[in-house]
């Protein structure tokens, strides 16, 4: 199995989401500034990273977990599944790919910070704001992250899109 989280960014919420997923989060309590400053890729991309495909790791069940960011584009999931179909049924392909978005979860002081940090280079503003809103969402993306994986082992279709609404 394939997943693959995903948001506007690809750089906050989609890494912690992978970070959680592959257990090198604790999960039983809230996360330390250093914990959350040393999560893979977190407040690191920038927009030339947009659309890529980042491999996070491999889970305990030999499952590939990867993050992409998005930007504002609707299209860009729909045209993955698309592909994934596409692939599996050329090259006869059995991965299920699940996308999943962490969108649902990113609280108002990460959507701040991230506009302030990687948009305008503002770090010293951000990233504390960044800090804090990965501290209020975590317990969010620890749930969308057991919904994701839960969806993955109890369902038979090929290319699964959640958009985890039900986390806002």
């Amino acid at each position: 199995m394939i997943y693959i989280y995903n948001d506007y960014g690809g750089t906050h919420t989609t890494a912690l989401a992978a970070a959680y997923h592959l257990k090198k989060l604790p999960t039983d309590r809230k996360l330390t500034k250093e914990e959350i400053l040393n999560v893979n890729y977190f407040n690191k991309l920038t927009s030339s990273d947009m659309g890529k495909i980042i491999f996070q790791g491999t889970d305990m069940d030999g499952n590939s977990v990867y993050t992409i960011g998005r930007k504002s584009s609707k299209l860009v999931v729909p045209a993955l599944k698309n592909l994934s179909l596409l692939l599996q049924d050329k090259y006869k392909v059995h991965e299920k790919i699940i996308f999943s978005n962490t969108s649902p979860t990113v609280p108002f002081a990460m959507t701040i910070g991230g506009f302030l940090s990687r948009g305008l280079k503002i770090d010293f503003i951000g990233v504390p704001l960044l800090v804090f809103g990965a501290k209020q969402c975590c317990n969010d993306i620890i749930r969308l992250v057991e919904h994701t994986k839960q969806v993955g082992k109890s369902t038979n279709a090929k290319v699964i899109i959640l958009e985890n609404k039900e986390f806002k």
